[in-house]
């Protein structure tokens, strides 16, 4: 797992009521790192946030951390609505 992974983990771990069923897969799609996080499904509104701003802030931390090495990296939650 890369730093980015590792860095969505450590802050959905640190929102969410049961931190121990966070999990983050990473694959890549060409220049572009996709990080999947997925949570306890009653979690998942306390992840995404009011308005989608918590997913916002946790995909711009990790856009600002890719940035600094030159690549682009896209956080998707999968049961996101």
């Amino acid at each position: 797992m890369s730093r980015y992974s590792d860095l969505v983990a450590f802050v959905a771990r640190s929102i969410v009521t049961r931190p121990d069923e966070v999990s983050v897969a990473e694959s890549h799609e060409g220049e572009e790192i996709l990080v999947n996080l997925r949570v306890h499904p009653e979690d998942v509104g306390r992840v995404i946030g009011r308005q989608g701003r918590t997913i916002q802030a946790i995909r711009q931390l990790v856009r600002a951390s890719a940035s600094q090495d030159g690549k682009k990296v896209r956080v998707d939650i999968p049961d996101e609505k």
